[in-house]
């Protein structure tokens, strides 16, 4: 399947042509591009690490809640200081995908 960009958006189309507007702003056919095999692809593997990203940011925030569960339970001060730090790590490996994320926007590599 073809890609095209927007090219005043950056909006990413999957088609074999572009639309008749942009799905984002609304910029006629004739403002897209289509994307040469190579920035198609680029585009593809783009989107699975992003997805990827998501999931850790997902998952790491699952483990914070959880541990927020442990820490509120206060079974002992051991399993707070575990819960805690596991708290702090969690949030730290959602910092890092989320800034990985913004750093693919700010490229143009979300697609």
């Amino acid at each position: 399947m073809k890609k095209f960009r927007c090219t005043i958006c950056g909006f990413i189309y999957d088609g074999d042509e572009a639309p008749d507007r942009c799905p984002k702003c609304g910029a006629l056919k004739e403002k897209f591009v289509e994307l040469d095999e190579k920035a198609a692809e680029l585009v593809e593997r783009s989107r699975k690490t992003n997805l990827f990203h998501s999931k850790v940011t997902a998952l790491a925030g699952e483990i914070a809640t959880t541990c927020k569960l442990g820490i509120e339970d206060n079974l002992d001060p051991a399993c707070v200081k575990v819960f805690k730090q596991s708290m702090q790590m969690a949030y730290h490996q959602m910092k890092l995908s989320m800034t990985e994320q913004q750093g693919h926007m700010n490229k143009g590599k979300w697609g």
